[in-house]
């Protein structure tokens, strides 16, 4: 019967124990995790963190229960807490984007397109009304703004011709290729009003056409 050279074994160092599973290195992880968390995040300023009525833990975000604070503040740090959480930031991005600026014009629209062929996306642009063959003749009052996707047809909507605000936040476009919708919001500068110059005057007295300085 021959011995087993337990020092020399690979992966195997004198005074250790043996090599660690998988499972005991994801569960090292998140002690490592949930250390950290309990150190770094205060739970009075989470907003999806709540005490239920039998005295364990939820995440409203993911709608999670946990035994206790540890065990949800590991949950935060995990693939699923963060994807939704980003998901979340997205859509309250997009929502302020669409509440309108004081003052402001502002025209949003949300065109969908179920059958939108695959990998496709929806894009757009500006016709002045020079461009278009429906209405004769142009009304210069207005422009047009498009909406093309394959396989459906283009479609148009009339717009104020005024100048459409292209600064930071000010001019937004989304496609959602989940719910297949393209969402485009605009605002409208501000027209400004110009000073005329002011009219030459009348003069009081005038000069014989043979007078000379």
């Amino acid at each position: 019967m021959s011995a087993i050279d337990y020092q020399n074994r690979v992966g195997h160092k004198t005074g250790s124990g043996a090599p660690a599973t998988s499972q005991e290195w994801n569960l090292e992880r998140k002690e490592r995790l949930r250390r950290l968390a309990l150190e770094t995040i205060d739970l009075n300023k989470d907003p999806y963190f709540m005490k239920n009525h039998i005295g364990h833990f939820e995440c409203r975000l993911c709608l999670t229960i946990h035994v206790n604070e540890g065990s949800y503040l590991a949950h935060t740090q995990g693939r699923k807490h963060q994807t939704n959480l980003a998901r979340r930031k997205e859509k309250e991005r997009a929502e302020s984007a669409v509440a309108p600026a004081p003052a402001k014009k502002a025209l949003l629209f949300e065109i969908d397109y179920p059958e939108i062929n695959e990998g496709a996306k929806p894009y757009h642009r500006f016709m002045s009304s020079f461009e278009q063959r429906v209405e004769s003749p142009p009304d210069t009052k207005y422009q047009f703004l498009l909406f093309a996707a394959d396989p459906y047809e283009t479609i148009a909507f009339k717009i104020p011709n005024m100048e459409v605000d292209r600064s930071e936040g000010k001019f937004y476009s989304n496609w959602d290729a989940e719910k297949k919708v393209y969402t485009i919001q605009l605002f409208f500068t501000k027209r400004s009003v110009k000073v005329l110059p002011a009219l030459p005057q009348r003069p009081t007295t005038f000069l014989p056409v043979t007078a000379r300085w």
